[in-house]
């Protein structure tokens, strides 16, 4: 029994091997003395499809040819320009003036229209010998007792294009220095000199203001920036002065958007928009720079898209950077040399600032300084270009 069964299974499966095969070569079979005994039989009889090669692809020898379009946008607001010193035939004694400002498009969108000027890079100077990083002190260690000197060596030896002279020996913490005293000061720094000068003060409140009326009134004509105005001070005082004089200022604010529209209100009372630089802080690289580009992007961009109180060029205390104690501080080997460290600390700071469209950047160790208006030059060239080039831009070999 076991055995039929068997031959029986045996028989059934050759018997459908079978089929299958006339079925694959045939399109209509007739059978003849067949029974068959099924429940459900469904028999579906297609004409077999040959199986087509897919064709072979060509490897490309070229790219395509498209039409490209740069994305050129108009922006409806214009950043005022602010002029800086003033040259003999203009009231002063400088031997030029420099113009920052002037921007209708983001920082170095140089595909929608060219920068009309180029940002300015100063050198720090002080009227007080203060302690320096070491990397900065050996650069300038022979006129630290002697602010004339040390700007015109700024000047002449690592060629600043304008001095940022800090009169923070008027601080009434320190020698309280006399408006007086300060003012002969700044006299020395601009007789020793011929490039545009920027005045700072030293953060009090009531002396700065007394400091600036006075260097304002003996400087007449020679078109200072004021370094700076705050909230907290007289700032009409202040602001009367500089216009009476002839003189532009830093509006100061740490980092808020609304103080600084608050403070250029303030300023619109007395001074033509044409003489304000705005300061929203500096902050150095991995101590809150993230934040002051954010800031400064902000405002920049704002003032683009029709913002007015946000119109104006940007400074940036970058000498902040030196602040960051991996700057100057003797660190592990795997840090590298701190006579390096602190120079790329605050080149990578300043070049940080450069993309949010910052203006004028005061600055201190001259390689520092060198290296960002070697990359300004670079950036400069590309105001040539023509947008409708741009594929050129990319090569590709296959």
């Amino acid at each position: 029994m076991g055995e039929k069964k068997g031959e029986e299974k045996k028989s059934s499966i050759k018997f459908g091997s079978k089929l299958f095969e006339l079925l694959s070569k045939y399109s209509e079979i007739e059978l003849e003395d067949v029974e068959i005994e099924v429940g459900d039989l469904e028999i579906w009889l297609q004409p077999t499809a040959g199986v087509v090669a897919p064709p072979v692809k060509e490897k490309p020898t070229s790219l395509l040819e498209v039409k490209f379009s740069p994305p050129i946008l108009e922006y409806p607001g214009k950043i005022v320009q602010v002029k800086l010193g003033a040259t003999k035939g203009e009231g002063g004694s400088r031997g030029k003036s420099l113009v920052i400002g002037g921007e209708r498009s983001p920082a170095f969108y140089m595909f929608e229209r060219p920068m009309p000027n180029p940002p300015v890079v100063s050198l720090d100077v002080f009227d007080l010998k203060i302690p320096l990083a070491k990397a900065v002190k050996m650069h300038v260690k022979d006129v630290l007792e002697d602010p004339a000197a040390w700007a015109k060596l700024s000047v002449d030896k690592f060629g600043a294009e304008m001095v940022n002279l800090h009169l923070v020996s008027i601080d009434p913490r320190l020698k309280d220095t006399s408006p007086r005293e300060a003012t002969k000061t700044v006299e020395d720094v601009l007789q020793a000199v011929d490039v545009p000068v920027a005045v700072g003060g030293c953060g009090d409140p009531a002396k700065d203001l007394a400091v600036f009326q006075k260097v304002a009134e003996v400087a007449e004509g020679e078109r200072l920036l004021i370094n700076s105005v705050t909230l907290d001070m007289d700032m009409k005082k202040t602001a009367e002065a500089i216009k009476k004089y002839g003189h532009a200022v830093i509006a100061f604010t740490p980092m808020d958007i609304n103080r600084a529209k608050e403070l250029n209100r303030k300023l619109y009372e007395v001074l033509p928009k044409e003489d304000i630089v705005m300061d929203t802080t500096t902050a150095a690289l991995g101590y809150g720079l993230d934040y002051a580009f954010t800031i400064m992007e902000r405002a920049r961009l704002a003032g683009l898209m029709g913002d007015q109180e946000l119109q104006h060029p940007m400074s940036s205390g970058t000498t902040n950077a030196w602040a960051a104690r991996e700057a100057w501080m003797d660190m592990a080997p795997a840090w590298g040399p701190r006579e390096l460290r602190g120079p790329i600390w605050e080149t990578v700071t300043a070049l940080t600032l450069l993309l949010t469209g910052v203006d004028y950047f005061m600055m201190m160790h001259p390689a520092a300084v060198s290296t960002v208006n070697e990359v300004l030059k670079e950036l400069m060239k590309s105001s040539r270009a023509n947008p409708e080039e741009i594929m050129d831009w990319i090569k590709v070999k296959i």
